[in-house]
């Protein structure tokens, strides 16, 4: 199957803010794991009068790395992008330290997993040792776990100017998918587009049901790719000046990707979900099969709701059937 092209993000400099374009800058959180890559970059933007998009995880050492970058000037609006744990946490200490509002499309609404959802990931994880084991559980517990308490002092909708005058002007772009309260924002002065966790230029991203959204996902992935941005910012790994292009092929590899569980299925009949991510998935490293297997299991959903695929034995709780045993 064909792939885009991810990009590497090379001489990583933690705690300090590096000029990566005129008006931008970036300090890049201590926190490099399968899920963050290098780590969680925040980005400010602008001089003197700032904006901040996504502050950050609870780490001390990037709340000091911003406190430092941020020395002498005035703070004035800090955007989120979404409420997982590495994103949205110290906006809380900005907020307190800076008197600025914060804004997102929302705070991350509570959604109930139906019984038996994930039931047969723990087929998946591979642990080499405990040591790992004990590794990966403080990883996903940082990273892709959800800041519930986050609540923005502003809601933004789609096409929304959050932020104007003084040479800045940023504008709402909801992109859901990855969580359903997804926002991409941009910079219309440069053509910028900072992407969250929406894009990254390093790997693909997971969509990881109830609350993400394959359909959700194509379809803002598809809306980024016509805006036609000259520069995507990813908040994990390098920004991207083939934003079309990639976000194009991105979507292209979805498809792809939801043709081989077709294609399984047609070979093999009713089949669980890690049963299709150790024959899909074989390629990629053991310790990415569970987080891929919320991406499977999102194309699973999408290909019901669509009549594509019919799940086993039918009953209320229908994405339950695709992980019995």
């Amino acid at each position: 199957m064909s792939s885009p092209t991810f990009l590497p993000l090379d001489d990583v400099v933690y705690g300090e803010a590096v000029q990566v374009a005129p008006d931008v800058r970036r300090v890049i959180a201590e926190n490099p794991s399968k899920f963050t890559y290098r780590g969680t970059g925040t980005y400010i933007i602008g001089n003197g009068d700032v904006v901040v998009i996504d502050p950050g995880p609870r780490l001390d050492s990037h709340r000091d790395a911003l406190a430092a970058a941020l020395k002498g000037e005035r703070v004035r609006a800090i955007l989120i992008t979404h409420c997982h744990a590495d994103h949205s946490p110290l906006s809380e200490w900005l907020k307190a330290e800076t008197g600025a509002p914060t804004f997102a499309v929302g705070p991350h609404e509570t959604v109930d997993e139906p019984e038996g959802m994930f039931e047969g990931e723990e087929e998946l994880a591979v642990p080499p040792d405990p040591s790992e084991e004990k590794e990966e559980e403080d990883e996903v517990k940082m990273e892709e776990s959800t800041d519930v308490d986050f609540v923005p002092d502003e809601r933004v909708t789609d096409g929304e100017v959050v932020v104007d005058g003084k040479g800045l002007t940023m504008r709402a772009v909801t992109t859901p998918g990855h969580t359903a309260n997804h926002c991409c924002f941009s910079l219309e002065e440069s053509s910028s587009l900072f992407t969250g966790d929406h894009i990254m230029g390093w790997s693909t991203t997971v969509v990881s049901p109830p609350d993400g959204s394959m359909t959700a996902y194509i379809e803002s992935l598809h809306k980024v790719a016509d805006r036609a941005d000259a520069t995507l910012w990813p908040t994990h790994g390098p920004p991207r000046t083939d934003g079309a292009e990639y976000s194009r092929a991105l979507v292209e590899h979805r498809l792809q990707r939801e043709q081989q569980v077709l294609s399984f299925i047609d070979e093999h009949g009713p089949s669980t979900v890690p049963e299709m991510v150790r024959v899909l998935y074989a390629d990629v490293n053991p310790h990415l099969h569970r987080p891929a297997a919320r991406s499977v299991l999102s194309h699973l959903i999408k290909l019901v709701d669509e009549g594509h695929v019919h799940v086993a034995d039918g009953g209320a709780i229908r994405i339950a059937a695709a992980f019995a045993r």
